[in-house]
């Protein structure tokens, strides 16, 4: 719906959410019936993608991400999935990641004063730490 790549990141879904409802809004389009459907429809497809969880569940069936990882082993990576305990963390990739039948899963190593924790996650639930 939104027209963005199956591994776009968080700042292009919104920048063409931002875009579409721009152009679809109904105040801009008052004389044309379909716009409204048609926002509600881009503002579901931004609901969906923008959820870490949501979208998790949207690109299983289309087997998304199940092709090639998307984090390497050292790779620094935020948690962006809001259940973990570990949410807006940043943590460093420890180990190639290893999949099954549905996503890649990660293995996160987190220090902090002198303290080392290793935790699980699915690529749903990382995002990448941009500079």
């Amino acid at each position: 719906m939104l027209g963005v790549a199956p591994n776009a990141s968080i700042n292009e879904i919104k920048n063409t959410y931002r875009r579409l409802a721009f152009q679809y809004h109904p105040d801009r389009n008052q004389s044309d019936p379909t716009t409204n459907r048609k926002m509600e429809d881009i503002n579901e497809a931004y609901a969906t993608l923008s959820d870490a969880t949501k979208r998790g569940i949207h690109d299983i069936p289309l087997r998304y991400g199940t092709i090639s990882s998307k984090f390497n082993s050292g790779d620094k990576v935020r948690i962006i999935s809001s259940s973990s305990p570990c949410y807006d963390h940043i943590g460093v990739i420890d180990k190639p990641p290893f999949n099954d039948t549905f996503r890649f899963w990660y293995v996160v190593k987190f220090e902090s004063k002198g303290l080392t924790m290793v935790s699980q996650f699915a690529e749903e639930e990382l995002g990448i730490i941009e500079e």
